[in-house]
């Protein structure tokens, strides 16, 4: 009876395993953000529709979120919109090109979801210098191994950007 109780834990922590990591083609929200967006693939619409880049973006601990190109207009309408994310998110690449990764939805009210999806409070103050906020990033294009709406990538780099722009 041990060993069934065993192996019945083992089986739904594997499963579970599995849930939290599930790679951004077998999402619904994913899929729907990367459809909704595919258009970013090239950085000069981002840039066409109002967004700018800040400084990219690593983790001390490894990884990061790359460089987020940013709609300040998004970013106080209040609205969140699967195809008007608040933010795109590129990995510089060794080439000199961007590579779209994900995008991050943020507002300032809540607390808020996005297709049923709880989004992260931030406090204020924070290194953003925003007030207070809620945001969720979508991994769409790029697998994060530790989740879908994690924050950190441990596999996406800022190692490709130039020292001045750093």
């Amino acid at each position: 009876m041990k060993t069934l109780k065993c192996a019945l834990a083992f089986s739904l922590l594997s499963s579970f395993a599995a849930g939290t990591a599930l790679s951004a083609s077998s999402n619904p929200l994913a899929d729907a953000v990367r459809t909704a967006n595919e258009r970013f693939k090239d950085v000069s619409v981002a840039v066409k529709e109002g967004y700018g880049p800040i400084p990219c973006d690593s983790s001390p601990m490894g990884g990061g979120m790359g460089i987020h190109y940013v709609n300040g207009d998004y970013l106080k309408d209040g609205v969140l919109d699967i195809a008007k994310p608040e933010a795109v998110m590129y990995e510089p690449m060794s080439d000199g090109k961007l590579a779209l990764i994900g995008v991050e939805y943020i507002t300032l009210k809540g607390p808020a979801s996005l297709e049923g999806h709880l989004m992260n409070f931030n406090s204020a103050p924070n290194s953003y210098g925003l007030p207070a906020f809620y945001e969720i990033h979508v991994w769409a294009w790029k697998t994060n191994p530790m989740g879908t709406f994690v924050d950190d990538n441990p596999d996406v780099s800022c190692d490709a950007v130039p020292l001045q722009t750093k």
